[in-house]
């Protein structure tokens, strides 16, 4: 039998997780593993706010985390992607002979090109915003940091928990700073009483200005704007009010939704392309309650483990397995000292428990370290016997996969456009995991 060939698209942690884990599951001589990424070194995103307050992150180059596992890392940017035809187009632009461009084919791809800052339009943003949705915002926002003097303002625009593990961070880092938070709701409105109260507590403690019920409307070099036209002094802006999907797939025949995100069934394949499966921020999956899965590392990794464990099935014609994805918690930290560990229900809402103070900023590191130890450790763990593919069966290769019911509406697939797809508009991933 011919090596059924896998491409998996993007190495965070959806990716990298999706690759390892299917290199325990399935035998090298039956399948090709391709794992493509921009970048050489794995990017611990849940820590970027760290990095962009002056605090040095280990290195993880993805070679290294790979070698001996069977799978075959491309460093490469992924520049289309034909689900018809089912190829993949990467550029290498560090070849020896200049940029190369090639087209890989693919009997099934996994998709995990994640996701970028979201400006949301606002006039501004790209020219004179800092974002920490990626390794060089966030670089870029450590240089402006260090360049500030004791006084200077930093607006931190945004009040999730990007926005507000930013600003706890700078502050406790920097405090001769004077360090805000805007907020389109009020501060932690999506925590418990006593998660807002500890949150309130430690903003305080860290002296950081709080403006609730404040839309920003544009961005200048040296202010922001609201909606009411008040206009808020910063001397750095840091963009942290949601994400961006990678637009390669709204490029495609993919059935996506009206963000761009892959719309998949519980197994996490395409609705439409039954050779693809899409994980972490790329797809549209649905939780508890039919709600969509947030963007995010706590739904990102069990929706690699899913897809992984499926695909595998699907080739050695085992039992498909279907877990529920829910939530536990929302880990937040707030600074190196602080922390707020909010329980939640399946679907994401909060409850009345709350774990704060020192021992949640332990928890959320362990919650941190143990999600890149799983990354770095691809091939660790069960199980240890790998099953023989076996020849798919007709009807299955052709048949659509089993329809999910997504929350946000869908465009009808379109042809390919003959274009090249770039990165998302960098402005503001969840630094919670």
């Amino acid at each position: 039998m011919q090596q059924h060939r896998i491409i998996v698209l993007g190495a965070g942690y959806a990716g990298a997780i999706a690759a390892g884990r299917l290199a325990r599951r399935l035998r090298r001589d039956d399948v090709s593993l391709v794992l493509v990424n921009a970048e050489p070194d794995f990017v611990e995103r849940v820590r970027l706010h760290q990095l962009a307050a002056g605090q040095d992150l280990r290195p993880r180059p993805l070679a290294e985390m790979f070698a001996g596992t069977g799978v075959d890392l491309r460093i490469a940017r992924v520049t289309a992607v034909d689900a018809d035809r089912r190829t993949v187009t990467v550029t290498d632009p560090a070849a020896a002979h200049g940029p190369r461009t090639e087209e890989l084919p693919y009997d099934t791809l996994v998709y995990a090109l994640g996701s970028g800052g979201n400006d949301h339009g606002v006039p501004g943003v790209a020219e004179h915003a800092h974002d920490i949705a990626g390794r060089p915002g966030a670089l870029r926002l450590r240089e402006r940091l260090a360049r500030l003097t004791a006084g200077e303002r930093v607006l931190v625009v945004g009040g999730g928990l990007t926005g507000v593990e930013a600003a706890t961070e700078i502050a406790e880092a920097r405090p001769d700073l004077a360090v805000g938070l805007a907020a389109r709701g009020g501060l932690g409105d999506w925590l418990s009483p006593k998660g807002r109260a500890h949150l309130r507590k430690v903003f305080a403690g860290l002296g950081i200005t709080v403006y609730e019920d404040t839309a920003v409307t544009a961005v200048e070099a040296d202010r922001v704007v609201t909606a009411d036209g008040t206009e808020l002094p910063s001397a750095a802006t840091v963009w942290t009010t949601g994400f961006a999907v990678h637009p390669i797939a709204r490029a495609t025949t993919l059935e996506v939704s009206a963000t761009g995100r892959i719309v998949v069934d519980d197994t996490m394949r395409s609705v439409s392309h039954p050779q693809v499966y899409a994980v972490g921020d790329a797809a549209l999956a649905m939780g508890p309650g039919d709600k969509p899965l947030r963007m995010s590392c706590a739904s990102g990794v069990p929706s690699a483990w899913q897809a992984a464990d499926a695909l595998a099935a699907r080739l050695t014609g085992r039992k498909v397995p279907k877990v529920p994805l829910r939530y536990f918690n929302q880990c937040v930290s707030l600074g190196r000292k602080e922390g707020l560990i909010q329980y939640v229900t399946a679907d994401d809402r909060a409850v009345r428990a709350a774990l704060t103070g020192r021992l949640a900023a332990r928890y959320k590191e362990l919650v941190c370290k143990g999600a890149a130890w799983g990354v770095a450790n691809p091939t660790n763990g069960l199980p240890t016997r790998r099953h023989p593919l076996v020849a798919p069966r007709p009807a299955e290769s052709a048949r659509p996969a089993e329809s999910a019911r997504p929350a946000e509406p869908t465009r009808p697939a379109e042809r390919p456009q003959p274009v090249e797809a770039a990165p998302a508009t960098p402005a503001a991933k969840t630094s919670a995991a």
